[in-house]
């Protein structure tokens, strides 16, 4: 069911990959709830997805980009707001990478050359794209800028490797930008913490799939889908959310604020 959330918004939507993708699913959604928008990824990832489906499922334009890269993401913006017609409603950062867990490299075994590229795709990147939207003026007051992120940020996960680090500098980068942007341009800054979700990123880190199941024997309601994160996402764009700001919010069933669940307890009786 549509509610027009979004009627009139304009917006950037990173890190669409495939249709498993949240920020695929956000795109969608965002389209129905009658929001336009840019697609944006690097150029690798474009070849490596399926972005031109969803352009042309949503009527959008697609403006590559690499993240780290700040001509890149000047262009980006300038280009968003010629096409879109305007400043920016909305933004959602569904980006992240690391190359020592696609290496098989261990935690206490890290290369730090892919420790660094990791952190500068997942994390830093957040910074330097509120960074080129607010030296451009190019955000509307009341506009919304959302991360996704997860609870290895705040807790040990091992499998997660180098990657719990780059989630919890993005979360931090969330709060710091989060209070300028807000002072200076009445743009919301928020991150998602979603539940472990199957979507391409997902799949590659190690032992997955056992961790998925454990999530959902440890929530109250289940992990949430990737379709109920772009739901979710989609409040956070709205006008119904315009004093939340420089928050990370758990979108999770309940698992982070779960000690032990009575389906977990019976596995060792």
């Amino acid at each position: 069911m549509a509610y027009n959330l979004l009627k009139g918004k304009k917006g950037i939507i990173f890190g669409a990959l495939d249709e498993n993708s949240i920020a695929w699913k956000t795109a969608e959604r965002v389209h129905e709830e009658g929001g336009t928008f840019v697609l944006t990824n690097a150029p690798i990832a474009m070849r490596m997805g399926q972005i031109n489906e969803l352009a042309e499922k949503t009527g959008s334009e697609i403006v590559p980009a690499d993240a780290t890269n700040m001509e890149d993401l000047d262009n980006l913006v300038a280009k968003s707001t010629e096409i879109l017609g305007g400043k920016i409603d909305f933004v959602l950062h569904s980006i992240g990478m690391s190359v020592n867990v696609r290496k098989g490299r261990a935690y206490t075994d890290q290369n730090y050359e892919y420790s660094h590229k990791g952190w500068d795709v997942s994390a830093l990147s957040f910074q330097r794209v509120m960074q080129s939207l607010y030296k451009a003026d190019a955000m509307n007051e009341w506009g919304s800028i959302v991360a996704l992120t997860y609870m290895a940020a705040q807790r040990s996960f091992p499998d997660y490797n180098d990657m719990a680090d780059n989630k919890a500098y993005l979360e931090s980068v969330a709060r710091s930008f989060g209070y300028f942007f807000g002072k200076d341009k009445k743009v919301r800054v928020n991150t998602i913490s979603q539940s472990p979700t199957p979507t391409t990123a997902g799949l590659g880190v190690k032992g997955f799939n056992g961790f998925i199941s454990y999530a959902e024997k440890m929530s109250p309601l289940g992990n949430a889908s990737a379709l109920e994160c772009a739901d979710y996402t989609l409040t956070l764009f709205s006008d119904l959310t315009k004093k939340v700001t420089m928050q990370n919010l758990f979108h999770d069933g309940g698992f982070s604020n779960t000690g032990v669940s009575q389906e977990v307890m019976e596995h060792f009786v």
